[in-house]
């Protein structure tokens, strides 16, 4: 018997990667066409959504597109069948396909667009270039039976829990006896029904960032093994955990701008690009920002960038940059497309371990508009 994903839930699996709670002010993401309430047979991730992207959609029956970049980014006028943006429209809708968009909420969260750009460059020592965001952090305070100590912690680390700079599973534990009585009605682990209790337990401390607050307290449940789990939250004013745009980072080894340049043509397998700067001059200290980065090179030249990486350079603005002695490479904005082969991998692992019989494809349209001659 065939077992398909439901919309929702497919798109719920997205979020807890990358959440809308990210997206900057004002952008257009999340559910723009159609209905999330249906069983979704096979997904497409694209880049952008044209009318050849829409096309492929149709001939490979797909039920569900991710996109990157908004359909609908304006307030619509209309809709008119006759022209390309309404055809488009037309079409997914006719053919029931369901749009939904991840725009700067997937560039600003972790292993999402901004991150895979840096890894493509092979950056290290890697930064924020714009934060955007700081998840506030909890604590969490558990009492386990010391047999279940290990498991509950465990579990708490794969949740997300127990996270502090790059050390992870990190928790304070104290022993001590707790007290219960097991009123009528009840199934209690350890003890017995209207009889005082006393268990040799672990106080387990720990803290995690709200946004995952139902994930932790949900894995601590399931690996608790008390009918009724006893924990508190409290709220801290630890600095918490800080996400943005764009990164900065070292490359492994200096290299001329013009060495630079070229690699960046091949990591990003792009047929042309273009360099603000002198080429003669040594790089090693890189950001890089997908999209539009106009609004970002000064931010790139505060982080100390010798060179900034990004797209749809304005001629005045490589002018400031100049000036200013920031170089640039612009190798266009569709080098974004990185994204699709994440996405697609993320929902994928979803899908297998839920054995659902969803398939997941990412587009092979090219969408970039540019031709280099």
């Amino acid at each position: 018997m065939t077992k398909l994903v439901n919309g929702q839930a497919i798109i719920q699996a997205f979020e807890r990667w990358s959440p809308k709670s990210l997206a900057v002010d004002g952008d257009k993401i999340g559910l723009q066409i159609g209905t999330l309430n249906k069983p979704i047979k096979k997904v497409m991730v694209v880049l952008d959504l044209l009318e050849t992207v829409v096309d492929e959609a149709i001939k490979e029956e797909v039920d569900l597109i991710i996109a990157h970049h908004p359909i609908i980014f304006r307030p619509l006028k209309a809709i008119q069948t006759d022209r390309p943006y309404g055809r488009v429209v037309e079409k997914l809708i006719k053919h029931d396909i369901t749009v939904y968009v991840a725009h700067t909420n997937l560039d600003v969260t972790k292993g999402g667009v901004n991150d895979l750009l840096a890894e493509k460059l092979g950056l290290v020592n890697i930064d924020l270039l714009a934060p955007t965001t700081e998840f506030k952090l909890k604590k969490l305070v558990v009492f386990v039976p010391k047999d279940h100590a290990n498991q509950v912690r465990e579990a708490l680390a794969l949740a997300g829990a127990g996270y502090i700079g790059d050390y992870s599973h990190c928790t304070f534990n104290s022993e001590g006896v707790g007290t219960f009585k097991p009123e009528a009605g009840t199934n209690p682990f350890i003890g017995e029904q209207e009889k005082l209790e006393k268990v040799e337990e672990i106080k387990i401390e720990t803290i995690f960032p709200i946004n995952i607050q139902n994930k932790v307290i949900s894995s601590l449940i399931r690996a608790h093994p008390y009918e009724e789990v006893a924990y508190d939250i409290y709220p801290l004013d630890n600095k918490g955990e800080l996400l943005g745009l764009g990164r900065v980072g070292y490359l492994p080894e200096e290299m001329s701008l013009k060495e630079f340049a070229i690699f960046v043509k091949k990591a990003f397998n792009v047929d042309g690009l273009r360099v603000v700067g002198n080429l003669d001059e040594k790089v090693r200290k890189v950001a890089v920002l997908g999209g539009d980065g106009n609004k970002y090179v000064s931010q790139a030249q505060f982080k100390g960038a010798d060179v900034f990486v990004t797209g749809d350079v304005y001629y005045h603005v490589a002018h400031d940059a100049m000036m200013d002695g920031l170089n640039l490479v612009d190798p266009g904005h569709n080098i974004e497309k990185i994204m699709k082969e994440a996405v697609k991998n993320y929902l994928a692992q979803f899908i297998l371990e839920n054995k659902y019989d969803t398939k997941v494809i990412s587009s092979s349209t090219n969408t970039d508009p540019f031709t280099f001659l």
